[in-house]
């Protein structure tokens, strides 16, 4: 209770000098909140505002290279009110340690505002973002933020690093298992999920924490697909792919922003003023504060934007990057840059005033420990709440590829199941990349969900194929095995005796995530050799599928009789896997990016602008393709099967007042109840600026019951028709358009609308 009076002390001595304030301010044009910051701002030193923009690494983990001259001196800085926020510390105890430092001995007692990457979950891991969209569901991607706010909250952190937002269309990107997928109106949707799971409706509640929207803006375009690299894209493709879902996360209230590594117009996005101060700021009307990536600031030396690390400061301040994560730029240059007059103070006042705007938010100035509660957090770390909430929503995010012979759902009176591969029996690799605090191989593994699924069935388990050895770790490169096939003559013996096999194949989990980008997507680890061998003994081959990305697949659906895609599915993975194998859950997943035939088609994605020669009319070697293999999708983008089959029919169209109307019949014609994903696509004909071949515009998930049939309505407005011009100016062009409704972005009825 000392503590805690201490910093309310504090606390009402700044208000008592808000009335000397008062009345340099218009306050009756003032909310209370901006009164209280007005108040505490004008009674800070110069030194003490730019500390609110320093955010330090803790050390209990490092998410990025260790910068030059990494400060020494934390400790006394933050006593001194010379730091804003630390990252990388966790737990309730360590929380309530670092904050004492700042409240009880910096002359203000600011409190520290504490954030962690915090993507999939806190301890109870849920599937990765890219799986989550793959349910097409934002109670999927609500959820899922609800439960690592509780636990991350419970654990003293304030804030997250989350979500990604990126869309992302090269699957050699190893990030690509942290983003939305490709598709700017679904990345949209679970955009708005994550926050709100995250932020709830207050942020001062214990159970809700700070979303940060990432990266601002078009990172997930790199160049080749590698990590960190130069993007280029144009203005059209900015605005009308890369930035809906950012706007989306705006709408939804995100409290804050995340700048990105990447040039993009030839400015690094940490020193865009367009981005960050045009665009976010004004434009967006966004009033939370904008912080850098990990010393994303003094890399624009190494973008050639600026001299050294002085001239970083003077760029990002006044692009409007409010908060220096770990560069240390701001603490050490910042100050000198405003005496020199090259930096207008206000500039400064205008981050700080953002920072101390959502410190208020999260009640820190109420109560700076509030969060920092050890029975809490005891209680609320991996309860059987949230691994019950993880495994149900596991189990939405799974997409079934292949299903031959209906060999899915498995019976339960199996004699026997020969369970082959490495990652079958992996209680780490279901967890992720970019996993917070989970606990090492705490997952349920695909073995033990089988066993448990069938205590009566024989189920025997061989490694089969090596994929990795040695350590490993989310810091560290992986060692992937080739050519070591010792374990492939148990794997052939099991798998030729058994009714069944349950082959598991796919990547480790750190083979993808940041810094794990690869020129070669394929599956590693003579995992391809295996599967052809055991379908020599056993044609009945189902393959669960653990990757963070999209893989080639060819030789897999050759070689097996039904694919389940089941991506890092978190905590409860093998229990989620074995619901949906034997068919106490039908999957519904539908793929949020395309699936290649080889990986050389990466790029790969459905919304493409058309080429001049599309086509090969005359029978010769001058059109669009690759001479090797095909143009298209194995898997494309919203593919996805279930336990029963759906018919499409009666696709009909009308002119509305406001736009058009549409209604398509569905109906189910399978032996079981099964959810669809409804999608609704658009073509604009001819416009003037060339549109995409399939744009997705709608989507609607419907349970639909066996012979039954649902008609489906959507409207789409001219809003929905409109796109942004190079000027990001939304423009609608009358004229002819093609209306497409299906099950996946490639299946679909069609009709055309010419509107006025």
């Amino acid at each position: 209770m000392k503590k805690i009076h201490f910093s309310l002390l504090k606390a009402s001595i700044i208000l008592t000098l808000s009335g000397i304030n008062s009345c340099q301010i218009a306050v009756s044009q003032k909310s209370s909140l901006d009164r209280k910051v007005d108040s505490l701002l004008s009674i800070m030193t110069l030194e003490e505002k730019i500390g609110q923009t320093n955010l330090y690494n803790g050390n209990s983990e490092m998410t990025g290279p260790s910068p030059q001259g990494d400060n020494k001196n934390k400790a006394e800085n933050i006593k001194n009110g010379l730091v804003g926020g630390m990252l990388n510390v966790f737990s309730a105890e360590e929380t309530q340690r670092a904050q004492t430092l700042a409240v009880e001995n910096s002359r203000l007692g600011i409190p520290l505002i504490f954030g962690y990457d915090v993507i999939h979950g806190y301890q109870t891991m849920f599937p990765i973002p890219l799986a989550q969209a793959a349910s097409w569901d934002i109670e999927v991607a609500k959820i899922g933020s609800q439960v690592a706010a509780r636990e991350a909250a419970a654990a003293g952190l304030h804030w997250t690093f989350a979500p990604m937002i990126d869309i992302s269309r090269d699957a050699r990107w190893g990030r690509i298992m942290e983003s939305p997928g490709e598709d700017p109106y679904l990345a949209s949707i679970m955009a708005k999920g994550w926050v709100e799971g995250f932020q709830g409706e207050d942020l001062a509640s214990l159970e809700t924490i700070a979303a940060c929207a990432k990266h601002f803006a078009a990172y997930g375009y790199a160049e080749a697909g590698r990590e960190y690299n130069t993007v280029d894209i144009s203005m059209q493709t900015l605005y009308n792919v890369v930035l809906p879902p950012f706007q989306a996360a705006n709408d939804a209230g995100a409290a804050t922003f995340m700048n990105a590594f990447n040039i993009l117009n030839g400015i690094p996005a940490t020193g865009s003023s367009f981005l960050q101060r045009e665009l976010l700021k004004e434009n967006w009307g966004f009033d939370g504060f904008v912080v850098s990536d990990w010393a994303s600031i003094p890399e624009m030396i190494f973008h050639g934007s600026a001299i050294d690390t002085s001239h970083a400061a003077e760029l990002a301040i006044k692009a409007g990057s409010d908060m220096d994560m770990q560069g240390m730029v701001y603490e050490k240059k910042l100050k000198q840059k405003i005496e020199e007059g090259l930096v207008d103070v206000q500039l400064l006042d205008d981050a700080v005033r953002r920072i101390l705007k959502i410190k208020y938010r999260l009640g820190l100035f109420d109560d700076p420990y509030r969060y920092s509660d050890k029975e809490k957090e005891k209680a609320e770390l991996l309860s059987k709440k949230n691994l019950d909430l993880s495994r149900e929503a596991a189990k939405k995010t799974f997409v079934l590829l292949k299903n031959k012979e209906n060999i899915l759902p498995l019976e339960k009176n199996l004699h026997s199941i020969a369970v082959i591969g490495q990652l079958a029996n992996s209680k780490d690799v279901p967890l992720g990349s970019w996993r917070a605090q989970a606990i090492t191989n705490s997952a349920v593994s695909v073995l033990e969900g089988i066993e448990s699924a069938v205590p009566k069935t024989k189920v025997v388990y061989a490694q089969g194929y090596t994929l990795t050895k040695g350590d490993r770790s989310f810091t560290q490169e992986l060692t992937i095995v080739e050519g070591d096939k010792s374990g492939f003559d148990e794997a052939i013996r099991l798998s030729k005796r058994s009714d069944l096999v349950v082959l598991v194949l796919g990547e480790d989990c750190f083979q993808s995530g940041e810094g794990r980008s690869q020129t070669d997507i394929a599956l590693k680890g003579n995992q391809i050799d295996l599967i052809k061998k055991i379908n020599e003994v056993n044609k009945n081959i189902v393959v669960v599928l653990m990757t963070g990305r999209p893989v080639p697949l060819t030789e897999v659906s050759e070689n097996s009789k039904a694919i389940l895609q089941t991506w890092f599915a978190g905590s409860e993975a093998g229990n989620a896997i074995a619901d949906v194998l034997f068919g106490d859950f039908s999957p519904a997943g539908k793929l949020p990016v395309s699936f290649p035939y080889h990986g050389g088609q990466e790029p790969l994605y459905y919304c493409r602008k058309s080429t001049g020669r599309q086509f090969n009319r005359e029978n010769n070697v001058f059109w669009s393709h690759y001479t090797d293999g095909p143009n298209d999708a194995l898997y494309p983008f919203g593919y996805g099967l279930t336990y029963t089959t759906f018919e499409y029919s009666n696709l009909d169209i009308a002119k509305t007042n406001k736009g058009v109307s549409i209604d398509v019949d569905i109906t189910n014609t399978g032996e079981r109840a099964g959810t669809e994903v409804v999608q609704l696509y658009i073509r604009d004909v001819a416009a003037s600026l060339a549109r995409p071949i399939k744009e997705l515009k709608g989507f609607q998930k419907k349970k639909i019951d066996k012979g039954k049939t649902l008609t489906i309505e959507f409207n789409l407005t001219i809003e929905d028709l409109s796109f942004y011009n190079t000027e990001g100016e939304k423009v609608y062009e009358p004229g002819e358009f093609e209306i497409m409704v299906g099950p996946d972005s490639k299946s679909v009825l069609s009709k055309k609308v010419t509107l006025e």
